[in-house]
């Protein structure tokens, strides 16, 4: 019996001494919160109605929807399908998070699940040094719209300030084209209170860490290229 019970501690001993070694990486996992990959789906949307404005979009809920390409993250929010993109420098894209968990289970509805969780978070696209589209003027720039309307429990989101960014809209803009931009979309968990103060300007912040103090959940990383669209 003795035996037995050295043989479990020393079981057990090691399995501690495995966890902690995984857990003393000098580079923290970028994806946590048990979340093993993730994708983001771009689908083009485009209609007469369709058109940027400032820092957001007219008539998305009349858009037609286009091709679509499936970008595939490991764990390590590293690109493993379509992570260099060609988008058209003025056409609209649709921007949609699917997580899944180590158990298979799809997670990205946990973060909007009602007012309450997704108060916590809020979705940016850092990196590319784009000219954002209010200070162009040509409405020509870039904007990256967290869009979502209704919570995962099916309540109404209301307004600009409570939007997540697991559902989102974007656009390079003619502005932005040229050399390949290496970005990562963001999702981060928010001290709270910091979400309220997002503007919709905030999305590409160099200092959003310390401008919006918390923790990235996720830093899914890619390329775009933007190419010359359809009006050239």
């Amino acid at each position: 019996m003795t035996n037995k019970l050295g043989v479990v501690m020393m079981l057990l001993g090691f399995s501690v001494v495995g966890f902690s070694s995984c857990s003393d990486d000098d580079e923290p996992q970028p994806i946590r919160e048990g979340i093993e990959k993730a994708e983001l789906t771009l689908t083009e949307i485009s209609g007469e109605a369709v058109y940027p404005h400032g820092d957001h979009f007219h008539g998305l809920n009349g858009g037609v929807e286009g091709e679509k390409v499936v970008i595939a993250f490991n764990e390590e929010g590293i690109a493993t399908k379509n992570g260099h993109l060609h988008l058209e420098a003025d056409a609209v894209y649709k921007i949609e998070l699917k997580a899944w968990n180590y158990e298979g289970r799809e997670v990205q509805n946990s973060f909007i699940e009602n007012k309450t969780i997704a108060d916590s978070y809020k979705a940016f696209l850092i990196g590319g040094d784009f000219k954002l589209n209010p200070d162009s003027e040509t409405e020509e720039g870039a904007i990256f719209q967290p869009r979502e309307q209704t919570y995962a429990d099916e309540s109404a989101v209301d307004g600009k300030y409570e939007t997540t960014g697991i559902l989102s809209y974007f656009i390079v803009g003619h502005e932005n084209e040229g050399s390949t931009k290496e970005v990562s979309y963001v999702l981060r968990k928010l001290n709270e209170g910091v979400k309220a103060q997002i503007e919709r300007t905030d999305w590409n912040r160099e200092d959003y860490k310390t401008a919006f103090p918390g923790e990235n959940v996720l830093e899914l990383k890619f390329e775009i290229h933007a190419e010359h669209g359809h009006d050239h």
